[in-house]
């Protein structure tokens, strides 16, 4: 596994760290993302790292799962994933994030871990085959929890995907009031930059 850092997106010397988990394809975003985090929240005083990964099914998944879709199966490489984040040297306060199934990484990472204070799960895939099962028997750790999904996402013919409607409606459930849930316009691939700045934004808010 290789873990790939960004840090060029710094505006202070702040002690707060966004950590945006990312695949190769959302790189180019980052500049256009820092930018509306600041007008979102705004605030200044933070630094945004990207770690991308290079194996997406395998270094964000929980555990083993078969293809949802295409020939692909799930791996289980999120526990490696989070322990060489867990060694980046990190300021005080991180905020960890992602999209898609980052978004569940950063979530399942909220359940390991009280490291950080607060986690954006944008669009996750609380699709994913024994995700409720778990997190109704353990416990988050971060102190805020921001879920985000598109109105469009559960309506696909895909029939294990369609469920993440119910699916993030009993995850929010689960997180009460350390929980926000926002419902945005369009499908799951529609502006992945923007919802995910509103999740930093709404974090960084409640700093």
């Amino acid at each position: 596994m290789t873990l790939k850092y960004n840090n060029n997106y710094d505006s202070s010397d702040s002690s707060i760290l966004l950590l945006h988990v990312t695949g190769a394809h959302e790189q180019d975003d980052l500049d256009h993302e820092f930018q509306l985090i600041k007008k979102f929240s705004g605030r200044d005083d933070f630094q945004l790292m990207s770690v991308a990964v290079n194996d997406w099914n395998q270094d964000l998944a929980p555990w083993s799962a078969p293809p949802v879709f295409g020939a692909e199966p799930f791996g289980d490489g999120a526990g490696q994933t989070l322990q060489r984040i867990l060694e980046i040297p990190m300021p005080e306060k991180v905020l960890l994030g992602g999209y898609s199934l980052a978004g569940l990484f950063a979530l399942w990472a909220s359940y390991q871990t009280e490291r950080f204070a607060g986690v954006a799960a944008v669009s996750p895939s609380v699709w994913y085959p024994g995700w409720l099962d778990y997190v109704k028997e353990h416990s988050c750790e971060s102190e805020k929890v921001y879920l985000s999904l598109g109105r469009k996402e559960e309506k696909t013919r895909n029939k294990v995907m369609a469920q993440v409607g119910e699916a993030i409606r009993t995850q929010a459930a689960l997180l009460e009031d350390r929980c926000v849930l926002e419902w945005n316009d369009g499908n799951h691939f529609f502006e992945p930059d923007v919802r995910t700045a509103k999740g930093f934004a709404w974090l960084l808010r409640d700093l």
